[in-house]
């Protein structure tokens, strides 16, 4: 499954570790492509290792997590407006 995974850690003072924290997981699984965003091809499984380290960091008052995602790589357009980073992947 293509997901792309975005995350919005919340500035307090306890921020900073969950967002080092939630950040290295993620790249664990998933290609980094911009600030809180990544993306890349997971089993269900792996989406369930996923969810379950995030959760242990993520704190549901103040975090989020949002996964899109999509049965294959080549159903979804990128469009670049802006900066093109080429370290990226490419949705076709």
């Amino acid at each position: 499954m293509y997901v792309v995974l975005v995350y919005d850690i919340s500035g307090d003072d306890d921020g900073q570790k969950v967002l080092g924290k939630v950040f290295k997981i993620c790249k664990k699984y998933l290609t980094h492509i911009q600030n809180s965003v990544f993306e890349g091809e997971l089993t269900e499984g792996q989406i369930v290792k996923l969810n379950a380290e995030l959760n242990k960091f993520i704190r549901k008052s103040l975090d989020s997590v949002i996964i899109f995602k999509s049965r294959n790589e080549r159903w979804l357009n990128k469009e670049f407006w802006g900066k093109q980073d080429d370290a990226t992947s490419n949705f076709f």
